[in-house]
């Protein structure tokens, strides 16, 4: 059974003492006002083909009839179902995309549990018969599907069932590039990544994926073969659902990946691929990463040494010297052909690159989301982050705030109730919503407060991270 979720698991060397979610303003009580402006935003999100269902909240006024606005939300989601098995490819296409907009703006659980095997039968035929953007819509449908079911029975069954489909559309050489483009090889591996239970599916989709993306990588040198444009999508794609599956890979296994991939992956910096490039690094800084988690008995295995030696606890790379030279040249890259704004995330992102792979710290990111922080201080984090952002766009706040898959991910805690009260917080001025955010600590300061410890006077202790809440709990048992 794969081992618990990088995403929330704690790691050895750097991973801080909070690195879940607290109130914002325990977090930075000095916000601006276009700061808290920007979380009341990230509390909402809107589907746009259900505008017309949506109500804007009144408070201090009447109640809006959330019962009502729910059923009308669920009439149409009926219609688009229905819609699935339609004759016209143009009406099926319609369905798929209201369908992918529905389920990344709201949590639908409930409707689904009682329809997942109709809408799994619907999926399955547009996989199989449906073309081009076809496919790329009932993939892209599956993977979201998978984030609101969750890891029980259901999600499982799920999985289980179109998990050899999404294979053989990616095993298929002749395939078209466009339908597999990445939506095939995200669900893979964000639905390995939720519903897998056994280290064989675990296994059987790394290799799959891994098939995927090493047909780009030289048997030796330390160039790539030139990638056509129409499959750079593809695997950048099938890389980073690659490294997503890599942060739930027992520990055994880990060890002959790394041994396989670690000295290819190089070759992947020079694509042409501007994104290719910068999913190789972050997956090498995943890579590093996860080997100074390694055991030193495990280390033996991908050390190039006679076993007599004595081990070390530290992971050196063979060929150090000439992958820091790729990094720092990518890293202060200022050719004129590329684009400005490419330019720009490379040097980001392979400087933060660089910095790690010489033995720094993986730099922290704070996400903020209504009145909670989220801490991705880890690659493994940073990857599984940006997976589920990927699939939910604009709604990762929302499922961030109430879809208990992913606060258990990222632990978070259980989900944090607010009355209308607090919500309006988030509208009013930001002395105003300081002052009400620590009337609602202190309120709780007798119990438990959600979503971690309770901080008797946040703002005084807004910079101290010792009162932080653990990183969370996994929704998966560890095995090694």
């Amino acid at each position: 059974m794969p081992r618990a979720r990088k995403g929330s698991a704690p790691r050895r060397g750097g991973q801080r003492s909070g690195g879940g979610a607290r109130s914002s303003t325990q977090a930075d009580s000095g916000s601006s006002e276009d700061e808290a402006a920007s979380e009341a935003r990230s509390t909402t999100s809107e589907c746009p083909s259900l505008l017309s269902t949506a109500a804007e909240e009144s408070f201090g006024g009447d109640a809006v009839d959330e019962q009502g606005q729910q059923e009308d939300l669920e009439e149409k989601l009926k219609e688009y179902v229905d819609c699935l098995t339609d004759k016209s490819a143009k009406t099926r296409q319609g369905a798929l995309e209201s369908l992918r907009l529905a389920l990344a703006a709201h949590l639908l659980s409930d409707f689904l549990l009682e329809r997942s095997l109709t809408v799994a039968d619907a999926l399955e035929k547009c996989l199989k018969k449906g073309k081009g953007e076809e496919q790329a819509l009932a993939a892209a449908v599956l993977g979201l599907l998978c984030i609101q079911l969750g890891p029980g029975p259901k999600g499982e069954e799920l999985f289980h069932s179109l998990q050899p489909l999404l294979v053989s559309v990616l095993s298929d050489s002749t395939a078209s590039p466009a339908a597999r483009l990445h939506q095939c090889a995200s669900a893979l591996g964000l639905g390995c990544y939720v519903a897998a239970t056994d280290v064989q599916d675990l296994v059987s989709c790394l290799t799959c994926l891994e098939g995927v993306f090493s047909r780009s990588c030289g048997v030796g040198g330390s160039t790539a073969p030139v990638v056509p444009v129409s499959l750079q999508g593809l695997l950048c794609a099938a890389l980073q659902a690659w490294a997503l599956l890599l942060t739930i890979c027992p520990s055994a296994h880990i060890s002959r990946i790394l041994d396989r991939q670690l000295p290819r992956l190089p070759q992947l910096l020079s694509s042409e691929s501007v994104n290719l490039r910068m999913a190789a690094g972050e997956t090498i800084a995943l890579l590093f990463e996860l080997t100074r988690d390694l055991e030193p008995t495990e280390l033996r295995l991908l050390l190039p040494r006679p076993p007599s030696l004595p081990l070390q606890e530290d992971f050196v790379y063979e060929d150090m010297e000439a992958l820091c030279n790729m990094l720092r040249t990518l890293a202060t890259d200022s050719n004129k052909y590329r684009a400005k704004a490419d330019r720009r995330r490379q040097r980001s992102t392979f400087r933060s690159v660089l910095h790690f792979v010489e033995g720094g710290e993986c730099e922290e990111e704070t996400i903020r989301f209504g009145l909670e922080v989220l801490y991705v201080d880890s690659w493994a984090r940073r990857r599984v982050y940006a997976a589920f952002k990927d699939a939910l766009g604009s709604g990762m706040h929302h499922h961030l705030q109430n879809n208990e898959l992913l606060r258990d991910i990222f632990g978070l805690g259980p989900v944090l109730v607010l009355d209308a009260t607090a919500l309006k917080a988030c509208k009013i001025s930001r002395f105003e919503k300081e002052e009400h955010i620590v009337n609602v600590i202190l309120k709780t300061s007798k119990g438990d407060f959600p979503g971690g410890s309770v901080v008797k006077n946040p703002l005084a202790n807004a910079g101290d991270t010792s009162s932080s809440p653990s990183p969370g709990r996994s929704h998966m048992p560890r095995s090694s």
